[in-house]
């Protein structure tokens, strides 16, 4: 299922809360109306039949209206009768063919079939001593169609104002995320380039505001910084040890090689310096390897291609591998199946060095007496390369793990000897090339290592900000 983004929840919420708090004004809003509706038209209608007494009067020996008696006026019809309920002057309204018995002074409510009438009465006696009476009639229903109009035309306009909220929030609330994407898309970035130098840098305009999202991408612009200097110090450390490191181990190694020529050692202390010696060469190996990738990390580690045959080179690399195999004692074999006359623009060195590490891998965790494969075959523009061992293979946890420095996968793997630097070095060399290297694994069924290297070299200026980047 997908997830909702946060701008689009901020969105939802802003614009079901807007819409709730617009529906429960125009509820309220209309319930006040409707009763205001009808007090007016009561009102009206009580107004206009007061105001039409001084229309009706007695001239010469007759009941007389003005000619405003049969105007309708706010909707109010005027009708006159006597006492004996004749109508005799006026308008009723179409569809009022009630005749209620008359309630001087009183507001009443009549309803006639499907329709609903105010009906109010007033007396007024002429100057002959005569009573007579002014009805005044107006429609209830006609009032509540005006109204019930008016409460349609709202509840048409409210979806859209509901719509309207709903793009004004969404366009507000991705301009104040606007910042917090930048943010994210500057972290992926840096994950997928591992370069620190890059920065959030906000533009100008936010900085001025000084908002929280402002402050949180200037502190993490500060914590990038500070994690680049502690990079560069780390990278210029190692650098500046495994130099220093040299020196001693190579001392080392030279006197251990003078005292292993002396006759005269005893078989146990000869045992001891050779132990010493076998240590020392590991930790020359270590330094050697601390020194490449220090210079890979400071970009001071160039390529030198030059168009070689890579299958003689794989097959020859094997072939020696498998002279070492040989002599530790272990009976590994080393399988080649190699794809012939595959040539490459490649740094020869470091591909052989690429070898070495993976093939020897695979031959320091296979079985007694097991196989390891070695192939390359040509896959359209690149070279595909694998070596595959039988033996205690990587568990799921530690795969995604293995391409760090000194990561040892389990207490097995670390009872031989090894730096835990190989693999850094695999595919830092792989993607320097412009290749690739991953891993298939199954714990206590070994492991497969596949590697990637175009044929021809990429841009030069391309290569140069990659390995830069590595």
């Amino acid at each position: 299922m997908r997830r909702i983004s946060l701008k689009l929840k901020l969105t939802l919420l802003y614009t079901f809360f807007m819409a709730l708090l617009t529906c429960a004004a125009l509820a309220i809003l209309f319930s006040l109306s409707s009763r205001e509706v009808l007090t007016s038209v009561q009102s009206k209608l009580e107004r206009r039949v007061q105001e039409s007494a001084e229309e009706v009067s007695w001239r010469n020996g007759e009941v007389r209206v003005d000619s405003d008696f049969y105007s309708v006026t706010r909707d109010v019809y005027l009708s006159l009768y006597n006492e004996d309920m004749y109508f005799m002057y006026g308008r009723l309204p179409h569809g009022f063919s009630t005749q209620p018995e008359f309630s001087d002074g009183e507001l009443r409510t009549i309803r006639d079939g499907n329709l609903e009438w105010y009906v109010y009465d007033m007396s007024v006696r002429l100057s002959s001593g005569d009573v007579y009476y002014i009805r005044g009639v107006t429609s209830v229903t006609n009032a509540e169609e005006s109204f019930s109009v008016t409460i349609r035309f709202a509840m048409f306009i409210l979806p859209l104002m509901v719509a309207a909220t709903a793009v004004i929030g969404y366009r507000f609330t991705r301009r104040t995320l606007l910042p917090v994407r930048q943010i994210t898309e500057t972290v992926q970035e840096i994950r997928a380039d591992a370069d620190l130098s890059r920065r959030i840098a906000l533009p100008e305009g936010r900085g001025k505001q000084r908002d929280e999202i402002y402050v949180l991408a200037d502190t993490f612009d500060g914590m990038l910084s500070e994690l680049e200097d502690v990079f560069e110090r780390e990278k210029r450390f190692t650098s500046d040890v495994s130099h220093e490191l040299r020196t001693p181990v190579s001392v080392i190694l030279a006197q251990c090689g003078a005292l292993m020529e002396e006759e005269s050692l005893e078989p146990e202390v000869r045992e001891q310096i050779g132990l010493i010696e076998r240590k020392a060469r590991g930790m020359a190996e270590m330094i050697s390897q601390l020194l490449f990738l220090s210079r890979a990390d400071q970009g001071r580690q160039p390529l030198q291609r030059e168009r070689v045959n890579i299958s003689e080179l794989t097959e020859m690399t094997a072939e020696e591998q498998q002279m070492l195999a040989e002599s530790d004692g272990r009976g590994v074999r080393i399988v080649c199946k190699i794809q012939e006359n595959i040539f490459a623009d490649v740094d020869e060195t470091l591909y052989i060095r690429l070898l070495v590490n993976l093939i020897s891998n695979a031959v320091r965790y296979s079985h007694e007496n097991g196989e390891v494969k070695v192939g390359l075959r040509k896959e359209e523009d690149v070279a595909a390369g694998y070596v595959m061992d039988y033996g205690t293979g990587i568990s799921a946890d530690a795969l995604p793990h293995i391409w760090e420095r000194f990561y040892r996968a389990d207490q097995s793997r670390s009872e031989r000897q090894h730096s835990g630097l190989g693999l850094s070095m695999v595919k830092w060399i792989a993607e320097a090339h412009g290749g690739s290297v991953s891993v298939r694994s199954r714990e206590g069924a070994g492991s497969m290592f596949l590697f990637r290297i175009p044929l021809e070299a990429a841009d030069e200026t391309e290569n140069e900000e990659k390995s830069e980047k590595n």
